[in-house]
């Protein structure tokens, strides 16, 4: 893979090769992700906030475990699950096409939707849709990992300085915000409290990590505190963004008595409401928030989960992956940029159409198990002897990757309750 830092030893100033953790946890944050923190505070006003920071820690477990099996080992993780038999080369093939067709239409949408609000005389949400995705393939096609990062810093200031700026804007009663901090559940929350540990910031794009650390250029153990620093920092900014989310829920909906949407489109319920508060400048700023949350989440997925699907080809198929992706320029490969066109163009098909019922439930399914699977597959790989002594799972480790796989497997039998079968 092309590389923007191939030194063995990482230099002293570390901070300054921040870049992967961020990749991954504002990829992570989507539109829906927003939604549901602000719903928790319309609802519950401060009293969840302690799920939010556990959901925030059990994402940097899950990160350092994948970072960590890339470095110790210097093997992908998809390498890894292969060792655990052939179920899941079967389980991962069948999901990463699935969900790739799926969530390209989704990902499209939720773009789509601040762009319609902000030019409301202009393009139809498809127009809008399809030419987010489109501008993502250009992005990821033509860049490396180096100017994709440099792209992604730059949405994550953008949402990082709405969200905060709006929740100063709104003013966070800090008494209660910090009463917040005592595991609490109130009536009817117990389901909707295990939704918001586990949803946000966790998508397929945490097994992508440790592809943009060997993306970045940290190979080897040495680079393990550097990836740990990362990690921490990144989910650290993604902390004090669910609660700036979290706090305009509480004090903007949940004071007024105001529901929002489900989905995507509770974003643009929340726009009508700044603007009714605060006029249409502080609307507009939140929508371009709105734009960055879900199109970095485009760039983000287009690129890391591209860098999945070139490795599962290379390691089952490599008669099919073409001699550039075998001699490591996996951005450049046949599958990469193959992936690149199944998550643009077959997806804007669903743009047009409702998705179908049996899609739907097929990817409500597969996607259902993809975190559960992703906690109990590192738990297992960490405690093997393919993984140095020093650097397996200590019982930290162990006691989060465990927690986050049964909390994962009680939300995927939720999800999978929930589905319109």
């Amino acid at each position: 893979m092309a590389t923007t830092h191939s030194k063995s030893q990482p230099p002293a100033k570390r901070w300054r090769l921040i870049g992967p953790g961020l990749v991954v946890a504002v990829t992570g944050v989507g539109a829906g992700d927003l939604v549901a923190t602000m719903v928790a505070g319309s609802r519950y006003g401060y009293t969840l906030l302690w799920a939010a920071v556990v959901g925030c820690l059990i994402k940097v477990a899950l990160a350092e475990a994948t970072g960590r099996w890339h470095l110790a080992t210097g093997r992908t993780v998809f390498d890894g699950w292969r060792t655990m038999g052939r179920w899941t080369t079967w389980y991962f093939g069948i999901y990463i096409v699935v969900w790739g067709f799926v969530y390209g239409a989704t990902a499209m949408s939720a773009s789509g939707l601040p762009l319609v609000a902000l030019f409301p005389d202009g393009p139809s949400l498809r127009f809008w849709g399809a030419l987010a995705g489109v501008l993502g393939l250009l992005c990821v096609w033509f860049n490396r990992y180096a100017v994709v990062e440099k792209i992604m810093m730059v949405f994550a200031g953008l949402m990082f300085v709405v969200v905060v700026g709006l929740a100063v804007r709104v003013g966070p009663h800090l008494g209660a915000l910090g009463g917040g901090l005592w595991p609490t559940l109130p009536d009817g929350s117990v389901v909707y409290t295990l939704g918001l540990i586990g949803g946000v910031g966790g998508t397929i794009t945490l097994a992508a990590y440790g592809y943009w650390v060997t993306a970045k250029g940290w190979r080897g153990p040495a680079w393990l505190p550097m990836m740990r620093l990362d990690n921490r920092i990144a989910y650290l900014t993604t902390g004090v963004f669910v609660i700036a989310m979290l706090v305009v829920g509480a004090e903007l909906l949940h004071s007024m008595d105001i529901a929002l949407t489900s989905g995507d489109r509770g974003l643009l319920d929340l726009g009508a409401v700044l603007e009714e508060r605060f006029g249409a400048t502080t609307a507009n700023f939140f929508l371009f928030g709105f734009f960055a949350a879900s199109f970095s989440s485009v760039i983000g997925v287009w690129h890391g989960v591209s860098l999945l699907f070139t490795d599962f080809v290379v390691r089952t198929r490599p008669d099919r992956a073409g001699r550039v992706a075998l001699e490591g320029d996996r951005e450049r490969s046949l599958p990469f940029r193959a992936y690149l066109l199944w998550l643009t163009f077959p997806p804007m098909g669903l743009l047009f159409l409702d998705q179908p019922i049996g899609l739907v439930i097929t990817y409500g399914v597969l996607g259902a198990f993809f975190m559960p699977f992703l906690a109990l597959t590192l738990l297992w790989l960490l405690n093997t002897g393919q993984v140095p002594l020093r650097w397996r799972n200590g019982r930290v480790s162990n006691l989060a990757l465990a927690g986050s796989g049964v909390l994962f497997l009680i939300l995927c039998v939720q999800q999978i309750r929930d589905l319109p079968w």
